[in-house]
Parts: structure tokens; C-alpha cells; sequence
């Protein structure tokens, strides 16, 4: 069962090929990255009439890459949300065209679940159960896998997801779009005892998380530095230094919260997908990361349980079209019908998931 991938909910279109028996085939990725940069940030209409430019070629050079037809294609899967609407109505136009040009089925995958289920495209893949923590652009949650389709919702953050508070603090700071990978690059050059930030919700009782008050808190680190330099410049090493305080923040609150996940779940196994999962602080501290149970009482402290962690490769932590074709064949194996041809820019994950 051969698949083709279509990925289009932002800034950037992927399209890749995977088939049930031999894995992954092809995979072609175009980033917008350079054409939005122009202007800060990324501008939907822009971003929708470079994805009708791309989605042919793309699909082109990955059949190609792959060694098959379009005749070879069994089913198109396409994001049908959340994302941009017109970037989102650009892929499944496409999609839903081919597929019904070839008499195939169309399947409509949610964005979120093409990241939850991209670290089963690595060499080593986890097993079910597990929990997972998405870390992908506008969205932070952490979830109860138990098997395709079978998600529960256990956190998620209740302003500013992980991804957000990068780039909102990266343009804070001056640095050019895109800010979040740019602040991670510099955070490596940054002293780590230079700022002591907040860690929001940290010892909180749930598993919900807020990030919108460490930006906070990063705005008055930078206008008290400004203050007492009387300039509105801040100094090279300053800058590096805010960079690996924000950071460590936010990991250690994301470190804390998978702990508890995988505490209340009872799992040993987690797995952390979306585009915060390429940033090097955060795989250097869950690569080491354990959970010691609560000790009973008149009993001795139990000793720390090593966690297994899985990420997707680097390549398939942004959007990509691999994790959607993936997704796509999990879904049609496990007897998925064809999805409508419309999107859903903002198509709530509680529909996909179980009630916690």
C-alpha cells in the first residue's frame, strides 16, 4: 500500500512517499523561510500561492526519487488542519483532485497526529504506551498513547505554547525571524547562572503550563538592562546570556511536566515530536531524564526508573510530509474511511482524542 504525504499548514510544503512494507521512500521538503523572513514573520496569502507552485514539482521529484507512477499510488493523504486556512486549502485541493483523478481515496489527516506519531519513522521506534509530549509551533500538550487513534489529552498549556514563547522572545531580543532557532543557537553561547528566570506552573498539581509569563519576565530582564546602560542596545554576551536563561526555563518546566505525565500514566516510555523537539538543550536534558515514585512511608526511597525517550529524527521535527503520509497509512490500515475535501484551520485536538 503505497501513500503520498501532503503536508501545507504553514511555510512549508512537504511531500513524501511511504509504503506499508518498505518504509519511507521519498521525502521533499520546500521551506518559505527565506520569502517570509522579508517580512518578519509569515504572511498567509504568500504563504499559500507558494505552496500551488510547489506542490507539483515536489511530487514529481518524489515519485522519481521513489522509482514509481502516479498509477503506483494507492491513497493521498493530506493535512486538513490546524494551520493557515489558504495554505491548508492549497494542499487538500491538490490532494483531493489527484486522488479523485486516480480513483483513489483521499485521507484527511490532523496536523498534530502526523507529530505524535513521527518518531515511529526512526530507526529505533518506541512502543506502545507511551506519552507524548508535542512541542509543535502554537500547540503544547502532553498525551496518553495507547495505540493509532487511542490519544488522551493529560496538559497542555493554557497561553503561549513552548514553540510561541521562542519566537515572541527572540523578537523581543531583536533577533531576525525565524527567532526561536536563532535564540537556541545563541543560548549555547550563554552563561547559565547570568538571569534567574521563573518556571511557571512548575510545582502546579495538573499537568497544564504557561509560557506567557517568562516572556514576561525575559521584557523586564531587557528593559532593566537597558536602563542601566542607558541604551537601547544590549550587549552581544548580555543577549546570549537572556538566550540560555529563557531556555533552561522552559525545558526544565517541559522536564517536569513529562516526569509527572509519566508518573500519573504509570508508562516508562516518552516521546517528544514537533518542531521544539530539534532544540539541543531540551534532548540533552530528557536523553538522561528518570522518575523516582513517591516514597511510602516507613519504607525505603525507591530508586530513580530510567525513562525511554524517543524523538524523530531532526529532519522530521518541522512540518513535513513524511509524518503525513506516515499517519495516512496507519490510518488507512487500521480501516479509516476517506476524508472530506474541506480543512480546518482550527480543528480542536479534543476531537481526535479521548477525554482525560
Amino acid at each position: 500500500m503505497l501513500v503520498l504525504g501532503i503536508e501545507s499548514s504553514c511555510d512549508e510544503t512537504g511531500v513524501a512517499l511511504y509504503e506499508h512494507t518498505h518504509g519511507l521512500l521519498a521525502h521533499q521538503l520546500h521551506t518559505q523561510m527565506a520569502m517570509h523572513a522579508e517580512y518578519g514573520g509569515v504572511v498567509p496569502e504568500l504563504a499559500s500561492r507558494d505552496h500551488i507552485r510547489r506542490l507539483v514539482p515536489l511530487t514529481e521529484a518524489a515519485l522519481q526519487e521513489a522509482g514509481k507512477s502516479y498509477a503506483d499510488i494507492d491513497a493521498v493523504a493530506f493535512t486538513q488542519g490546524p494551520g493557515l486556512g489558504g495554505a491548508l486549502l492549497a494542499g487538500a485541493s491538490f490532494a483531493n483532485a489527484l486522488a479523485f483523478s486516480l480513483g483513489k481515496p483521499a485521507i484527511a489527516v490532523h496536523h498534530l497526529e502526523g507529530h505524535l506519531l513521527s518518531p515511529l519513522l526512526a530507526a529505533e521506534k518506541p512502543e506502545f504506551p507511551f506519552v507524548a509530549l508535542l512541542v509543535s509551533g502554537g500547540h503544547t500538550q502532553l498525551m496518553a498513547v495507547r495505540g493509532i487513534g487511542d490519544y488522551t489529552l493529560l496538559g497542555e498549556s493554557v497561553d503561549d505554547a513552548a514553540g510561541e514563547a521562542f519566537d515572541k522572545t527572540a523578537k523581543l531580543l531583536g533577533l531576525p525571524y525565524p527567532g526561536g532557532a536563532k535564540l537556541s543557537e545563541l543560548a549555547r553561547l550563554g552563561s547559565p547562572d547570568a538571569f534567574q528566570l521563573p518556571r511557571p506552573m512548575l510545582h502546579s498539581p495538573d499537568l497544564q503550563m504557561s509560557f506567557s509569563g517568562l516572556k514576561t519576565a525575559v521584557l523586564t530582564a531587557v528593559q532593566k538592562v537597558r536602563a542601566q546602560s542607558g541604551s537601547d542596545e544590549i550587549p552581544a554576551q548580555t543577549r546570549n546570556d537572556i538566550c540560555r536563561a529563557f531556555q533552561d526555563a522552559v525545558v526544565d518546566v517541559l522536564a517536569a511536566k513529562a516526569q509527572k505525565a509519566l508518573l500519573d500514566t504509570g508508562f516508562r516510555t516518552l516521546v517528544v515530536a514537533g518542531g521544539v523537539g530539534a532544540n539541543w538543550k531540551l534532548r540533552e536534558v530528557f536523553a538522561r531524564l528518570s522518575v523516582r515514585r513517591p516514597s511510602e512511608k516507613g519504607r525505603p526511597k525507591p530508586a530513580a526508573e530510567k525513562i525511554n525517550v524517543f524523538f524523530p529524527p531532526l529532519e522530521y521535527c518541522t512540518d513535513n510530509g513524511a509524518m503525513i503520509a506516515f499517519a495516512g497509512a496507519m490510518r488507512l490500515q487500521s480501516g479509516h474511511s476517506a476524508g472530506a475535501f474541506n480543512v480546518k484551520p482550527r480543528w480542536p485536538l479534543t476531537e481526535i482524542v479521548k477525554s482525560a
